[in-house]
């Protein structure tokens, strides 16, 4: 079971699973995907956010991948309540 953060959005779970599937992406081709569905600015913004915590990294170019972290989130093995921003 996953436990979200109180500083966590609606976008970003979908954003974690479409890396998880996709592999890295950048939120221009995440917002035109049908699993993420938000638009190109707030999934910029939201990857920026889950990059500070860990969930993400950035690549470089927009590109965006998924940590171990985010990983682990997303099985229900890690509780995100605990992390804090960089």
């Amino acid at each position: 079971m996953r436990f979200d953060a109180d500083w966590m959005s609606r976008a970003d779970d979908r954003i974690l699973e479409h890396l998880a599937d996709a592999g890295p992406d950048t939120p221009k081709k995440m917002a035109e995907s049908d699993r993420v569905r938000f638009s190109r600015q707030h999934i910029n913004a939201r990857c920026k956010t889950l990059v500070e915590y860990g969930l993400l990294v950035h690549l470089g170019n927009g590109v965006y991948d998924i940590t171990r972290e985010g990983k682990q989130y997303l099985a229900g093995e890690l509780d995100v309540r605990d992390l804090e921003s960089n």
